[in-house]
């Protein structure tokens, strides 16, 4: 399956002090990423994908005024989970983070529901 690329600006909410993006943004850069990716899938009414496991390796800073791209690959589907990889890269394209998960799909009554084709 190919990487979805979402391209993104780092603002100052983003960032600490120092210019450089604060760890517990890489989640929600990631989120943005993986709802941008869902766009347009049939998904029925009631039913989502939840993150059930995270796991974030920082490998180099993100910085203020950045243009990253962000590319989710599925790494495997399951009968109720997708196990999906991100990438965080910065201009030069070097990879600064990488987002590991386990997403969980589930019903309206929040219970573990196989995947629709």
């Amino acid at each position: 399956m190919a990487r979805h690329k979402y391209n993104f600006t780092i603002a100052y909410a983003d960032t600490d002090a120092g210019g450089i993006v604060y760890h517990g943004r890489y989640i929600e850069i990631a989120e943005r990423a993986r709802m941008n990716w869902m766009r347009g899938k049939k998904i029925p009414r009631g039913d989502n994908f939840i993150i059930k496991n995270l796991n974030v390796n920082y490998s180099f800073p993100l910085k203020l005024g950045e243009d990253i791209c962000v590319e989710t690959e599925v790494l495997k589907v399951g009968n109720v989970f997708l196990d999906t990889v991100q990438y965080f890269l910065n201009p030069e394209n070097k990879i600064c983070a990488t987002m590991n998960s386990r997403v969980a799909y589930i019903g309206p009554d929040l219970r573990l529901k196989s995947i629709p084709e």
